[in-house]
């Protein structure tokens, strides 16, 4: 069975994020841990956020959840538990979701970034493997709680 750790880094959107929150939690994902600016099902008070359990549907109550210190020590710290880092990102080494090879992946780590700036340097300089969905419109990038999801989805 593979264990799935999701990263979301540097989101910016309540919504964007709880709604990855009810994806992952739908998908079996073991864990999400929130790094930078990504919002948390709570506020800095320690209390539910409505406008994120309007969206996750409570999701967020049945998984694992927490807030990493910086993508270098949660990365730092998922090898040394022997997770192959995966980052769904754009680049010019990018391998196309379609083709990457899932059978060998048991212990994985997926991070995402926000729409604006992506995933930071430092998550992309300490992947394992970077993997993007190809696109064929005009437009070159999904929202980022539907690339998550279709990653997930081809990943777990």
């Amino acid at each position: 069975m593979k264990t799935c750790v999701l990263i979301l880094e540097n989101l910016r959107s309540v919504e964007n994020t709880a709604s990855i929150f009810r994806t992952a939690e739908g998908l079996g994902v073991s864990k999400i841990i929130l790094v930078g600016t990504t919002p948390a099902p709570l506020d800095r008070f320690g209390r539910k956020r409505a406008d994120f359990a309007k969206v996750s549907l409570g999701s967020e109550e049945f998984i694992s959840w927490e807030v990493g210190k910086s993508i270098s020590s949660v990365i730092e710290e998922l090898k040394e538990q022997n997770f192959k880092i995966i980052t769904l990102e754009q680049t010019s080494n990018s391998t196309n979701l379609k083709n990457f090879q899932t059978s060998n992946l048991s212990n994985f780590a997926l991070i995402v970034g926000n729409e604006v700036d992506g995933v930071s340097r430092v998550a992309l300089d300490n992947s394992d493997v970077i993997v993007e969905i190809p696109m064929q419109g005009k437009k070159e990038s999904l929202n980022v709680s539907v690339s998550t999801g279709i990653a997930l989805f081809m990943l777990i």
